[in-house]
């Protein structure tokens, strides 16, 4: 009842003065919210995404021992993986597969200021729109708009972190071991860029798990300003 009478005397108030008061003493739900504090609360979510459940990923068996991101292998090593474990050299397999998931745990603590700076910079043109999408919307949104310019930062690092966990070697060693083999096809993978794309992968897919915790969980919503948005969508 209160906030009809305010509404009803602000229409019939003349002055400047006297409307505006009347306009801040309405709720502070009631005034609309514009594009850029919108777009500045997508960015805070995508940021609490990036603190809360990519810096997960830099912790030891970040990737390994988390089935959502695992990074497995590609399809090319998949037959070297088993002729391996066939003929004896199941720990060396093993080896590779851990290697390869510990150069992207490395990278991903590297490479994260590079995540903060873009969601920083990130430009939501239709932040409303975003908003009211799907659970992963802004973080679909960030794919699109960061992905290319991450991957040529990203992967340099993680040629860097392949080497300073010993995954190069332990690669030579298991690719010549397999490539010694009778009857088998030589194979020369780019680790480097199949590991960059699965690392760049897992860091999206845990930034969408925060937004839609974010969206589905007022709880989540440790901000004023993540509060004001992300009701609009409730």
């Amino acid at each position: 009842m209160k906030k009809i009478f305010l509404l009803f005397l602000a229409l019939n108030l003349t002055a400047c003065g006297e409307l505006q008061q009347v306009i801040d003493q309405l709720p502070q739900g009631q005034t609309a919210l514009g594009n850029d504090q919108i777009a500045a609360g997508l960015r805070q979510a995508l940021d609490k995404g990036i603190k809360s459940q990519v810096s997960k990923l830099t912790q030891e068996d970040g990737f390994l021992k988390n089935e959502a991101v695992k990074i497995l292998l590609p399809e090319e090593l998949q037959k070297v993986d088993k002729t391996l474990r066939d003929i004896g050299l199941g720990n060396l397999a093993d080896e590779g597969l851990k290697v390869i998931n510990r150069a992207a745990e490395d990278a991903v603590g590297e490479a994260t200021p590079i995540f903060v700076d873009a969601v920083k910079g990130i430009t939501f043109n239709d932040a409303k729109n975003i908003l009211l999408g799907s659970d992963d919307a802004a973080t679909q949104y960030l794919t699109s708009a960061t992905q290319t310019q991450l991957y040529a930062k990203f992967n340099p690092v993680i040629k860097n972190s392949f080497d300073k966990v010993g995954a190069d070697k332990v690669w030579s060693n298991l690719i010549s071991k397999y490539n010694s083999i009778p009857l088998t096809k030589k194979v020369n993978p780019d680790l480097t860029d199949y590991v960059t794309q699965e690392a760049l992968k897992g860091v999206y897919t845990m930034i969408a798990v925060e937004e839609k915790e974010i969206r589905n969980n007022a709880a989540s919503r440790t901000t004023d300003l993540l509060k004001r948005v992300f009701s609009l969508q409730d």
